[in-house]
Formats: structure tokens, C-alpha cells, sequence
């Protein structure tokens, strides 16, 4: 039963998906709270986000906590570089290709050795940082709308690893290929520009 709730909601926010609102010139934001909610704002950045925890699940061991604090961290580094203005070339491709990549990572990289997996997200983290970054207005304190965007962006990859955690050892060698595949698919949307 909870499976297929969980395969309802992850259908429905595919499908309801409409064209990003979290990169840049999409509108201002301020403070704690608009940083917090800013990672909610565009469906390909909250898939890149959960995706990341479901990479993590899929790797199992230290990579739980070590995945998603390599993304965090770099995440920041990006977040720096958008707020200081310095624009990196094709972020919504990045992005779009982050998508994919932890997709396919998650469905098919149980067995990708941890150090490819941490430099995997940590490439495309910068990316996301960037987007991030560059929404950060001039009025708000920047260290408040990182620390917003951190920790939403923590809250996500943790509710990918809840979802294949909570999935159990026997569906997840189901869910997380068919979780993994549709993100993926997202990317591949993203990159198509119809996300």
C-alpha cells in the first residue's frame, strides 16, 4: 500500500512538473526562508536533490552520510561562486545532466566505487550551487539564504534516502531501478527543455 503511494506521489510530481522556477531571473529572494524554499521552487532541482539521497541508499555504507555531505559542501562552494556573479556556462544543462547521471547512478551504480560516486556529485553540485547562488539578492544576508538552500537541500537528499530506506531490502531492488530510471527520464526532459 505504501509503495504504491509512494509511486502515486512520485508520478504525480512528474507529471504536474512545469518549467523550472529556481534558476536565475526567475525573481528575487530574501533571507532564510526564501533560501529554504528556493530548492522547491523548480522540479528539476527537488528531483536532483532526492535523487542524490537515492544515489546515497544505493551505495549503502559510508556513502549515507558521505554523498550527501560531498554534495552539500560543494553545493556551497557554487553558491558562493552565483552570489559573487561569476557565471558558469550551461547550468541549465548541467543541470539537466546532473538529473541523469544521478539517475542512472542510483538504478545501475550499486557497486560504483565510493570515490567516483562523491566526485560524481560533487561536479554537478557546484552546478546546482551556481543556480542557487546567483538568486541570492543583494538586500539579503547571503549567509542566511545559503543556509536556507542547504538545508532544504539536506531535508531532500535525506527523504531519498528515506524512500528507499523505508522501502525495505526486498522492494528495493525494485523501486530504486524504477526511481533511479525516472529520474533519469526527468533529466532527460530537462535537457529536451520541456521540464
Amino acid at each position: 500500500m505504501m509503495r504504491r503511494h509512494a509511486g502515486l506521489a512520485a508520478a504525480l510530481l512528474l507529471l504536474s512538473a512545469q518549467a523550472a522556477l529556481a534558476h536565475p531571473g526567475h525573481g528575487g529572494a530574501a533571507g532564510l526562508a526564501h533560501g529554504f524554499a528556493h530548492p522547491f521552487s523548480g522540479a528539476d532541482h527537488l528531483l536532483a536533490m532526492v535523487a542524490v539521497g537515492l544515489l546515497a541508499a544505493a551505495q549503502g555504507g559510508r556513502a549515507l552520510w558521505a554523498v550527501p555531505l560531498a554534495f552539500l559542501g560543494m553545493m556551497a562552494v557554487g553558491g558562493m561562486l552565483g552570489a559573487a556573479g561569476t557565471a558558469l556556462p550551461f547550468v541549465e544543462t548541467g543541470i539537466g545532466l546532473s538529473l541523469v547521471a544521478f539517475g542512472l547512478a542510483a538504478a545501475f551504480g550499486a557497486g560504483l566505487p565510493l570515490a567516483a560516486a562523491l566526485a560524481l556529485v560533487g561536479a554537478f553540485a557546484v552546478v546546482h550551487g551556481d543556480a542557487h547562488g546567483a538568486e541570492m539578492p543583494e538586500t539579503a544576508s547571503g549567509l542566511a539564504y545559503g543556509l536556507g538552500f542547504l538545508a532544504a537541500s539536506a531535508l531532500l537528499h535525506l527523504a531519498g534516502l528515506g524512500l528507499v530506506l523505508a522501502a525495505g531490502r526486498i522492494a528495493r531492488g525494485r523501486a530504486l531501478p524504477v526511481a533511479g530510471a525516472a529520474v533519469a527520464v526527468a533529466g532527460v526532459a530537462v535537457l529536451a527543455g520541456t521540464l
